[in-house]
């Protein structure tokens, strides 16, 4: 049995994470965040029409992410998610690994606990370990992430690195001040399209 108390002491607090890698993707970095705490994370890092959050589809932001990274292969995409969501959708990291899109970095935040059901622990603060089920899933560039020095030889990998990848970032379980982002999903899509393409298919 772990230590169920450990993601309280983490080194890595998750909103330094996201400030961090908000401010090196720069103003090319495309961000899907899951539903959630890294919402939260990155509206606080500085929300803008390159991050779309995903409201009320958890399980949902790898395979957006994938989908984006193949219809923009000049783009480089990152998606911020949870322990949570990924281990709901475990099988999106064998159809990332098998389509292979060279352009897309997965950041998993995992603090070993259900953040928005009142932080009941997740299968990571037992015997689950995301970056060794993706890399049996077939991702070739796979990372467990807990200290300042680690991450900041993650980031690169994750902004300029070949893909896909996955790092799971060991951050503290800690309650936080909700920072929501814009509710209005077709606010949302229609910020992010003119983000990448411009005014085009905008009604």
């Amino acid at each position: 049995m772990s230590d169920l108390s450990r993601a309280d002491e983490f080194a890595l607090h998750r909103r330094e994470v996201a400030q961090q890698i908000h401010d090196a993707g720069g103003d090319d970095l495309l961000i899907v965040t899951g539903l959630g705490s890294t919402n939260w994370d990155f509206t606080v890092a500085g929300d803008c029409e390159r991050i779309f959050p995903l409201w009320g589809a958890m399980g949902g932001a790898i395979p957006m992410a994938l989908g984006l990274s193949m219809a923009q292969p000049e783009k480089r995409v990152l998606v911020a998610t949870g322990d949570a969501e990924a281990l709901m959708g475990l099988g999106s990291f064998a159809t990332v690994a098998l389509q292979a899109p060279e352009n897309l970095a997965i950041a998993v935040f995992d603090n070993e606990r259900y953040g928005e059901t009142g932080m009941q622990t997740t299968a990571t603060a037992y015997k689950a370990d995301l970056a060794a089920i993706a890399a049996g899933s077939g991702m070739p560039v796979t990372a467990t992430v807990r200290e300042q020095s680690e991450l900041d030889t993650a980031i690169p990998q994750m902004l300029e690195g070949s893909g896909p990848s996955v790092f799971v970032i060991k951050v503290r379980a800690e309650s936080l001040p909700f920072e929501l982002p814009p509710k209005d999903g077709a606010y949302l899509k229609d910020r992010f399209r003119v983000a990448l393409l411009g005014d085009v298919g905008i009604a």
